[in-house]
């Protein structure tokens, strides 16, 4: 909605928002902080590369360093998304079993990553995607305590999570210039509990999570 009226108080000549353009990074870094807020910090990946690359680009904007600066520094992003990477693995294995039958922590960068999952007591797991692809069949599991939690990120790549038909999916994701969606076709002897046997939350920019059956 901001984005949206700063360009239309400049098309329409209303007011000079050149200043004001110089700022939008700072959106982003806001969002990026939101949605690990909204997420009570099991999803911490992709919002904190976000709010990384967006504070960057804002600095960028504000002459407040260089693209020389940038040049000799730039490692630094690559430590801090290794950090963030370990930080929401390492809150997630906090959360879900020790039996690695029973959960998965996946990740796919620059390539893909599958696993097929038969656990007769899935409690959950994590799939990171960054610039490649996470697939996860979960048509043999069951939940014997749900709901199951996934924690889904997908950064310039997807992930697509395969459940059963009966399954109910209970979906607290954020998607920016990318997209979330349930493509499992509505069967009319298929019933689904009220309350949910799967918990997906997920973070998503310039990609998507599917969730099929």
């Amino acid at each position: 909605m901001l984005i949206g009226i700063l360009l239309l108080l400049s098309t329409t000549n209303t007011l000079d928002v050149g200043t004001l353009w110089r700022y939008v990074p700072s959106l982003f870094v806001l969002l990026g902080v939101w949605a690990l807020i909204r997420s009570g910090f099991r999803n911490v990946t992709g919002p904190v590369i976000l709010i990384i690359i967006a504070g960057t680009i804002q600095l960028l904007a504000l002459d407040l360093i260089t693209g020389e600066t940038i040049a000799s520094w730039w490692p630094v992003l690559v430590i801090l998304f290794g950090l963030s990477l370990m930080t929401g693995r390492w809150r997630q294995r906090r959360r879900v079993s020790t039996n690695s039958a029973d959960d998965f922590d996946l990740i796919g960068i620059f390539g893909g990553t599958e696993r097929r999952v038969d656990s007769r007591s899935f409690t959950g797991g994590t799939a990171t995607a960054i610039f490649g692809g996470v697939e996860v069949d979960l048509r043999d599991a069951e939940v014997t305590d749900p709901p199951a939690v996934v924690t889904a990120t997908a950064l310039f790549g997807g992930v697509e999570l395969t459940v059963p038909e009966d399954w109910s999916v209970s979906i607290d994701a954020l998607p920016i210039f990318g997209g979330v969606e349930d493509e499992r076709s509505r069967r009319p002897d298929v019933e689904r509990s009220a309350e949910p046997d799967l918990v997906l939350n997920g973070f998503v920019a310039f990609g998507g999570i599917s969730i099929g059956d």
